[in-house]
């Protein structure tokens, strides 16, 4: 369910100094930010853990997981600081937008929060779609991503 190739694609993308475009960022970013890792374990806590929903989360990633995961990445981006860049952190969605379009900062943050807010109708149409996952753990989901969103 989690690779540490992720965490060395980004370590590549850094030391290249390559800024990736905000598709192949999401692309591996909403895996780094470890949702899918909190609710796996979460999943696993819940008392209504099924064969069906053990398959499920292990042959690919569900949607619930996926944009519960897309929604902390991109809550998280917007409050990374441009200190935390000067640092030495890897770009955020907001400067691989900005890279990608041309865009001010500005402009960039208002894209993101379209993002998330466009993830949430995703969520809760997932919320209501035929799952193999019991409703705590599609709440324990939403509530992930609910948490960062505040």
């Amino acid at each position: 369910m989690f690779s540490g190739r992720i965490f060395l694609l980004e370590a590549k993308w850094y030391y290249i100094g390559y800024t990736p475009t905000l598709q192949e960022y999401i692309d591996n970013a909403w895996v780094s930010i470890s949702g899918s890792v909190m609710l796996g374990h979460s999943y696993l806590a819940t008392d209504l853990i099924t064969e069906e929903g053990l398959h499920h989360i292990e042959a690919y990633y569900p949607n619930i997981i996926y944009w519960s995961s897309i929604i902390v990445r991109l809550a998280d981006d917007l409050g990374t600081s441009s200190y935390e860049l000067k640092r030495g952190d890897v770009s955020k969605s907001i400067q691989c937008y900005m890279n990608e379009s041309g865009a001010s900062e500005e402009k960039a943050r208002d894209h993101v929060k379209k993002l998330i807010d466009a993830a949430w109708k995703k969520m809760n149409e997932e919320q209501m779609a035929k799952s193999p996952f019991s409703r705590t753990f599609i709440e324990i989901a939403m509530d992930l991503a609910r948490i960062y969103t505040l």
